[in-house]
């Protein structure tokens, strides 16, 4: 199976082989210029063996293409570091994941969170949190017993939704309003905790309707943008982290694309409210 670091070296390596192709040097030429064995050009053109800082410049001088080193390195560490298995994440606990956050929260001034699954977790109750903390566990084969500790921690990481000096725009599909976790009580109280939580200086929600007529955008995976800095992405394997200023623009016009379907204010409110009362 190919994951998304694997995906993101191949960029790379195709990069370099092509500037390697272009300078009309063959792959033993290429590793005499860069003094190390041809094998070392093959594996990282086939994203076999991972470029290091100094590897990438030598070949880039190399190739008379030192005005691209920057970016291949640039690429070549997000390689390294976007895909984080969510099994290797939670190995030192769940509430140590959630404490982890706290302070990047902190240093974040504008949240675009878009969610097609769940309730984000800056908007959750503690019995919520704690339903999906608890999906979460069994999934990965999690002992869960630090639940109800990650759950108020959680609730401690956001906290900083009251704080001044952030804005938050939260874009959720209808369906994340039915989809039951935890117990009915629980699911009520967290949709309540919706109506209050949209009415909050600094906050912005919308819901796009299950019955919009001619979407312009699908549903998507759920995914944050933290300022314009970082794009983070929660797929069933992992939590891709997006760097590149061009990737992240596609989600920010994602998030454009899907905020214009999306009703506010007393549409949305008479959507949670049909919700609750679905709750019976």
């Amino acid at each position: 199976m190919i994951t998304g670091q694997q995906t993101t070296g191949r960029k790379v390596g195709t990069v370099q082989r092509d500037l390697r192709q272009e300078e009309g040097l063959t792959i033993v030429e290429l590793a005499s210029r860069c003094n190390w064995h041809y094998s070392k050009t093959s594996r990282i053109e086939n994203a076999l063996t991972g470029p290091t800082a100094t590897d990438i410049r030598k070949w880039c001088a190399a190739t008379h293409s030192q005005d691209q080193a920057q970016d291949l390195i640039a690429q070549s560490l997000n390689a390294e570091s976007m895909y984080k298995e969510w099994r290797r994440q939670v190995r030192g606990g769940l509430k140590h994941l959630q404490d982890g956050l706290v302070q990047f929260y902190r240093e974040t001034e504008q949240f675009r969170v878009y969610s097609s699954t769940v309730v984000p977790g800056l908007l959750q109750t503690e019995a919520y949190a704690a339903g999906v903390l608890t999906i979460a566990a069994r999934f990965h084969d999690r002992p869960g017993d630090d639940i109800a500790e990650a759950a108020r921690a959680r609730m401690d990481r956001s906290r900083v939704i009251h704080e001044p000096g952030h804005r938050f725009a939260f874009l959720l599909e209808e369906p994340v309003l039915r989809f039951q976790i935890g117990d009915v009580d629980a699911m009520g109280a967290q949709l309540g905790h919706l109506l209050a939580a949209g009415g909050l200086p600094g906050v912005s929600l919308g819901i796009i309707p299950m019955a919009t007529n001619e979407r312009t955008q699908w549903p998507e995976e759920t995914f944050h943008i933290y300022d314009d800095s970082l794009a983070s992405v929660e797929l069933v394997s992992a939590a891709v982290n997006v760097t590149q200023p061009s990737e992240i623009a596609l989600y920010s016009k994602t998030f454009e694309r899907l905020g214009r379907m999306a009703v506010y204010g007393a549409e949305a409110r008479s959507l949670i409210v049909r919700a609750i009362d679905a709750l019976g």
